[in-house]
């Protein structure tokens, strides 16, 4: 069933038009921390609206995918020059570089290790780091794939999207692989994320559907109404207990919502935004999306 519905929106300006605000997370300090990937800066928006903005060490790093690190700090991906950077809440920023040139890394999130494990989309692997910088590479079953978003599960293991491969990929930590092929041919899948019915939500950019995979490996579609929406990004809503999972439609600047039994709805964002891509939900179940056009957009119960 797919209905589209009102819900107050807003939003705050966080960057100028073509530096890009792409991923954000929510932090140990209560305040949103924002990709600036085209700028080359890390973004923190507090609260009550206070903005910091952080000057990485190359304005041309390309910051990509963030998350909170098991340390209290910020950990993202440096797509472009092959880095994982680390900053910590007061904006003491470093970086890590990678043993495989030009590997691309793009997707990130902390693993039930108390490490950080990535994506290399260039590479055909799966990485993990330490907190204090100490880097493992697992080399992937295939080529020319693209891993790209990932996402801890509920069995100890990590998932991934194969954005190429048309496959959602399991690693366990002991670097031991099974893909997981989709039905719909050039799926593209991206963004992944675990929702609290103990199954991995992804979303297919390619076929504007959204999906889901338990861990024994069953997967089940969901059209969306709009299948040229281009759907990027997915979170989980901790503060749902039905198990709703959100995401940001790319190509309609739109985002939307999804239940454990496939119900689908959508929400127009600012005419005034475009390009959505990263999706959080606070603990009030406010949604926040990152918003390339220059802004962080708000949707709020």
């Amino acid at each position: 069933m797919h209905r589209t519905s009102a819900r107050e929106v807003g939003q705050t300006v966080v960057a100028g038009p073509g530096e890009g605000p792409y991923s954000l997370t929510a932090g140990p300090d209560g305040a949103l921390w924002i990709t600036l990937v085209h700028a080359g800066e890390i973004a923190r928006l507090a609260p009550g609206g206070r903005l910091d903005r952080y000057r990485l060490d190359s304005a041309d790093c390309g910051p990509s995918v963030i998350t909170a690190g098991p340390d209290g700090a910020l950990w993202f991906t440096r797509a472009r020059d092959h880095r994982i950077g680390r900053i910590t809440t007061d904006g003491r920023a470093g970086s890590f570089p990678l043993p495989t040139p030009g590997c691309g890394p793009f997707g990130i999130a902390p693993g039930p290790d108390g490490a950080l494990w990535f994506t290399q989309m260039h590479a055909d692997r799966v990485g993990r780091i330490t907190t204090d910088g100490t880097v493992t590479e697992f080399l992937l079953p295939t080529s020319g794939a693209m891993p790209s978003f990932v996402a801890a599960g509920p069995d100890g293991a990590l998932w991934f999207t194969l954005n190429r491969g048309g496959a959602i990929g399991r690693i366990a930590l002991d670097g031991e692989v099974a893909l997981h092929p989709l039905p719909t041919a050039d799926a593209a899948p991206v963004g992944i994320a675990c929702g609290r019915d103990g199954a991995l939500w992804f979303v297919e950019i390619g076929a504007g559907q959204v999906g889901r995979i338990t861990t024994d490996g069953r997967v089940e579609e969901f059209p969306l109404p709009d299948r040229a929406c281009r759907p990027h990004a997915i979170a989980a809503d901790a503060s749902d207990a039905s198990g709703t999972c959100w995401f940001t439609e790319w190509g309609g600047n739109r985002v939307g919502s999804v239940t454990p039994g496939g119900r689908i709805e959508e929400y127009d964002l600012p005419a005034s935004s475009s390009e959505p891509h990263g999706v959080v939900v606070g603990p009030d179940g406010t949604v926040h999306v990152a918003m390339e056009s220059g802004a962080v957009a708000h949707l709020r119960p």
